[in-house]
């Protein structure tokens, strides 16, 4: 497998986010507009369930997926690439929390970068669910660098959990994709946050995948992706939480293939497909291999097969309430000019 990396060129919504504003998008060669996120091409029973009002995502599918994806030995290289990303981003904002909440450590990927990056960090690695806590017990002393002396040691807890702590930065790598209500888990993290504390994630954005849903259009298939939250949507659930002036800004990371079943194979690691209208039963071998096929169609110049992924990144701070103001003092006209008229030597201290 090849990667390409794409950045698009600084605009002038990628410095800070207003409510309600909206910015230049950027485009792209690549057919299929709409809003996406990663998929399996298997899909299990689709069990029904009250659907968000955020989201236009299946729940129950995404901690099934995640459960899967406990399994695995090692997290998805796109993540890690991502998390590699965001760390640059962590740069100029000049913060040293001694407290990090790294949310769904295990599936974002970010444990090894994160540690380097901030190295007197007290880390809580926070799971999704007691399946990843478990795995994050049985592989943490993995996540040291050999290089690192007396690192402070990593508390553990799933998301749950109701005494994780106050901490100066939340951090959350490829995960909030996977929430059915990102405006909660916005004010629970604006909750657990210090004053001047700062926000800060990625995850994936409409972009993501488009040339797989405009080949499932053209085969009459139902879309392969849910719904994904567009990037200034997300800046105002930040403002809605509480935020200050959330900064945001995207890119597109391109992968490439060499075979359609490469492809398939990857995308399983990155997830499941949690749309609530997805197909209801397994698929057959020969509705795969005509997937494949249709794949294989549209190879690229170099002999490679390409999907884009579409990375939102964003941070916002805490700050501190604004103080009210005194109660207003009246004072009448007349005793106003009682105190212009009172000579200079009968003033008080």
């Amino acid at each position: 497998m090849q990667r390409v990396h794409s950045r698009p060129s600084p605009q002038s919504w990628h410095t800070a986010h207003r409510l309600g504003q909206r910015g230049p998008r950027e485009r792209s060669s690549n057919p299929g507009e709409g809003r996406a996120s990663i998929g399996s091409i298997y899909c299990g029973d689709m069990v029904p369930i009250e659907q968000s009002k955020a989201r236009r995502l299946d729940g129950i599918a995404v901690d099934t997926a995640l459960r899967r994806m406990a399994r695995a030995r090692e997290s998805p290289w796109l993540h890690i690439e991502v998390a590699r990303r965001m760390v640059e981003r962590l740069g100029p904002i000049r913060l040293a929390p001694r407290r990090v909440l790294d949310w769904w450590a295990g599936p974002g990927g970010s444990a090894e970068v994160l540690r380097q990056a901030l190295p007197d960090a007290e880390i809580v690695a926070v799971e999704p669910n007691d399946a990843w806590a478990a795995q994050a017990r049985r592989v943490s002393p993995r996540w040291w660098q050999p290089w690192l002396s007396a690192p402070a040691p990593v508390r553990i807890a799933a998301e749950p959990d109701t005494a994780i702590g106050r901490a100066q930065l939340v951090w959350s790598n490829m995960m909030l994709h996977g929430i059915v209500d990102p405006p909660a888990l916005f004010a629970r993290w604006h909750g657990l946050l210090d004053i001047d504390g700062v926000a800060m994630f990625s995850c994936l954005g409409p972009g993501t995948l488009r040339e797989l849903r405009a080949l499932y259009a053209e085969l009459g298939w139902p879309a392969p992706t849910p719904g994904f939250v567009d990037m200034h949507d997300l800046g105002d659930m930040l403002v809605d939480a509480g935020f200050s002036d959330p900064v945001l800004d995207q890119e597109t990371v391109t992968l490439r293939w060499k075979s359609g079943e490469a492809l398939l194979a990857e995308l399983r690691t990155l997830g499941g497909n949690a749309a609530p209208d997805r197909h209801a039963a397994l698929r057959t071998p020969t509705w795969r291999r005509r997937l494949i096929d249709a794949l294989e169609a549209r190879r690229d110049a170099d002999g490679t097969i390409g999907l884009g992924f579409e990375i939102a990144y964003g941070h916002g701070f805490k700050v501190a309430a604004r103080a009210r103001g005194a109660a207003p003092v009246l004072v009448s006209l007349d005793d106003m000019r009682s105190m212009v008229r009172r000579p200079k030597d009968e003033a008080g201290p």
